[in-house]
């Protein structure tokens, strides 16, 4: 029995490979319905060697290349002035390397792929408590479920609640807020010059030596959604949108007018204050029989390498590998086959 607390892209892959493999597993996931969070959330690039692979191994590669977009791989990287510096068009006769899929058709891919009742939405994970002389857990939901089962797997993100169960190591603060800001398509129609300088795939702006800089994406909507950077303390953004809009303004107000714009153009009901947040390089955890992370809760790093997310899916396919393999086992294989999948993470 198998409970996988978060049903993000780390926990669905995991999902789905343990149903390849004929293990059960329950996805608990805090929000009431999918679409809670479906206007959140930018593009992903899959590299072929984890992200890819990983969605291979949970059977839906062909539904990620049906719904991906290889012109999403165009990047424009330029200077505060606008200026650009660096221009990569995807050849249109080769295979796409990293395609880009929306988080939010990801997400509803593997969903979709996911066996019939076995994600459990409104279920916010509250405590794992140890079952006296066993080695099994009681898990506790927000909404007043409770189950017993033998391995609680902590895919629940940035501010995971299974962490703590395994791990002291507090998140640092990177020293940059990013604020998700985005507009529609109907808003990008009306502006086809700046249309025409954001291209299909993503823009990266930099002012060199300081913690400033936009990143710019369209999605497969047709929205762009743009991160806008600041080097500043935790919890500055103004919670009042018309205010956050100007904060930010004023903060880029030495960069080129177009870049400028699409922050003035951002829906202001559509603004996020993300603080950027890391774990240690290379974090880890003494092993505990019945508890294990994935994903953000494992290792959290910042999302300039692109890296992330392919890297929490990677590991949430090697962890349904190596507990497909214990599946015939005992209760010691199994937890011999999280501890080494550990390691190797």
């Amino acid at each position: 029995r198998i409970a996988i607390i978060g049903g993000g892209p780390a926990g669905l892959v995991l999902r789905n490979v343990l149903a390849r493999h004929n293990v059960a597993a329950t996805v608990y996931e805090r929000d009431a319905e999918f679409s809670s969070r479906a206007h959140l959330g930018g593009t992903l690039d899959m590299h072929e060697e984890t992200g890819q692979a990983a969605l291979k191994g949970a059977g839906v590669f062909d539904a990620f290349l049906k719904h991906s977009r290889p012109e999403g791989e165009e990047l424009i990287m330029v200077e505060k002035d606008g200026s650009v510096k660096y221009h990569h068009t995807p050849p249109p006769d080769a295979p796409p390397a990293r395609p880009e899929i929306d988080r939010t058709t990801l997400r509803k891919i593997l969903l979709d792929a996911a066996p019939a009742d076995s994600v459990k939405w409104g279920h916010a994970f509250v405590s794992a408590t140890p079952v006296p002389d066993s080695a099994e857990w009681e898990v506790a939901f927000a909404n007043g479920h409770k189950t017993i089962v033998d391995l609680v797997v902590g895919a629940d993100g940035t501010w995971s609640r299974v962490r703590p169960l395994v791990s002291e190591t507090p998140l640092r603060y990177t020293g940059i807020t990013a604020a998700e800001i985005s507009f529609g398509p109907e808003v990008g129609a009306a502006h086809p010059e700046l249309m025409a300088r954001i291209g299909n795939g993503s823009v990266w702006a930099f002012d060199e030596g300081t913690s400033h800089g936009l990143g710019i994406q369209r999605n497969g909507d047709g929205r762009v959604r743009t991160y806008v950077f600041v080097g500043t303390e935790e919890n500055v953004l103004p919670s009042d949108p018309s205010e956050a809009i100007a904060f930010m303004v004023k903060r880029y107000a030495d960069w080129a007018p177009w870049l400028r714009q699409i922050i003035e153009l951002a829906d202001p009901q559509a603004i996020y204050n993300r603080p950027l947040y890391v774990l240690p390089v290379g974090h880890s955890w003494p092993h505990r029989k019945g508890i294990t992370l994935i994903g953000d809760a494992a290792n959290l790093m910042g999302p300039f390498a692109g890296k992330g997310g392919n890297i929490a899916m990677y590991a949430a396919w090697q962890l349904g590998l190596a507990l497909a393999e214990a599946r015939n086992g005992t209760a010691e294989d199994m937890d011999a086959a999280v501890a080494k999948f550990e390691q190797d993470v």
